[in-house]
């Protein structure tokens, strides 16, 4: 591909934007009864903010959704204990909920604009950032190049490409080039995602390590755990989390297949979509298993076979019911979930062959035998059977999960390190213009 065609390329893209321009109204309003959109906040999705610009120097961040933001929380609560004005962007309704409920209101939250060039300049005309940070694999084509325009640096954290990514924009390279050439700094995640972002044109590349590794824990409130374990009691239990469809399936046969051994079995089924609730619930029920569902706050009775995990920012939550679990999107799906939550709140941690999105994390934990893979339903099965049955393995996994990810943190310190260079410039011009906000107190996190 020549530099020609990626440009004539670029440009029909921004022409198509155009043309779909006069229907994002509509389309938005689809989605907004689809419950994907906020009906309330549409205005924010073609650029028109709900706020007011503070003054002094901003930085805007990005992250697509749930997973990202958490990743890059502790980033944005750094750089505002600095004093700079902040908004965060986000691209869905339940990365929005997440966002209000742990970020001070100091930050302000909008939803994304569309990628389309009026609407992206809409965006930025109003807010006018001083520095674009977007999370792991953020690449939006107008975008870019309107910051760009604007002489917006953007930086590119926590920064990964997958395999088909990765074989995507090579096939495109000259594409590629023009984009990422653009991209002030990358800090990626993996040697591998930083040797990818330089092949493909990144000027500037460092490797920080995953962020996901320094967030901690998920954080649950005690009270609610408590009252959780009280009610499985002394019934062992196995966890699967972040399924997707075909893999609750896989998961209620091996249900049925422990109960035959362990009577009292009890599993934790965790979608990485909880509206599909009313489509698992149809499912596990056809196949004759009693589920109490955590959206309709049923509890777990003795002859519960499945809690449903159907709610929103509580994986803390179901992560301290057992000590294993399966993580999805590796079995019926591809590219895997982030394995590090449960390597950090003590399980065993079982997985697919499918985890190419989160390839270097996999093979940190599998070589210190903190996580395995299992190739279908029947391997699953047999290793969660040993696991339950075999305390002393189970414990060598935790541990070996917790010291791993212990060994891999540090990614915060060299990700704001990178950021030092265009913070420290925003900080001064801050205080020049006595638009410093002062830091506020840390509340009390969650119990």
């Amino acid at each position: 591909m020549s530099e020609r065609w990626a440009r004539t390329a670029l440009n029909t893209y921004r022409i198509a934007g155009a043309i779909m321009a006069p229907f994002s109204g509509s389309f938005l309003r689809y989605r907004a009864r689809a419950g994907k959109e906020d009906p309330e906040r549409r205005g924010e999705r073609i650029g028109r903010a709900s706020k007011p610009r503070p003054s002094g120097p901003l930085v805007w961040f990005h992250a697509a959704s749930v997973g990202e933001s958490m990743a890059v929380l502790p980033l944005l609560q750094r750089l505002e204990s600095l004093g700079i004005n902040i908004v965060f962007t986000t691209g869905t309704m339940t990365s929005a909920e997440i966002v209000r409920e742990r970020l001070s209101p100091r930050i302000i939250h909008q939803y994304v604009p569309m990628d389309i060039k009026p609407m992206v300049r809409r965006f930025l005309s109003h807010w006018q950032p001083d520095l674009a940070v977007f999370a792991e694999s953020e690449i939006w084509p107008m975008t870019i190049l309107e910051l760009n325009a604007m002489r917006v640096p953007l930086i590119l954290v926590n920064a990964r490409l997958s395999d088909r990514s990765y074989k995507r924009w090579r096939k495109y390279y000259k594409l590629a080039e023009v984009l990422f050439e653009n991209m002030a700094h990358v800090v990626a995640q993996s040697d591998v995602d930083g040797g990818r972002f330089e092949e493909l044109g990144a000027k500037r590349v460092t490797v920080s390590g995953n962020l996901k590794v320094d967030t901690g824990a998920p954080p649950c409130n005690s009270a609610d755990v408590a009252a959780l374990n009280a009610q499985i009691g002394a019934r062992p239990v196995w966890i699967a989390i972040s399924t997707h469809p075909g893999e609750e399936a896989l998961v209620a046969n091996v249900h049925s297949q422990l109960r035959q051994y362990i009577p009292n079995i009890l599993t934790v089924i965790v979608p990485r979509h909880p509206s599909r609730g009313d489509e698992i619930l149809m499912l596990l029920s056809k196949k004759g298993l009693r589920v109490a569902r955590r959206s309709l706050d049923q509890p777990v009775l003795a002859e519960t076979d499945i809690f449903l995990g159907d709610t929103i920012g509580e994986m803390g939550l179901y992560l301290a019911t057992g000590e294993i679990a399966f993580v999805g999107n590796s079995l019926a799906s591809v590219g895997g979930h982030n394995p590090l939550e449960p390597a950090v709140t003590g399980t065993a941690i079982l997985s697919g062959p499918q985890v190419q999105n989160f390839r270097s994390s996999y093979e940190a934990l599998i070589e210190a035998g903190g996580a395995r893979l299992v190739r279908d339903g029947d391997m699953l099965f047999q290793h969660v059977a040993h696991l339950l049955a075999n305390p002393s393995d189970r414990q060598r996994m935790i541990v070996a999960a917790l010291e791993t990810v212990d060994a891999m943190g540090g990614a915060l310190e060299k990700t704001f390190s990178a950021l030092d260079y265009y913070i420290t410039p925003l900080r001064m011009k801050a205080r020049l213009e006595g638009t410093h906000l002062r830091p506020q107190k840390q509340g009390k996190p969650n119990a």
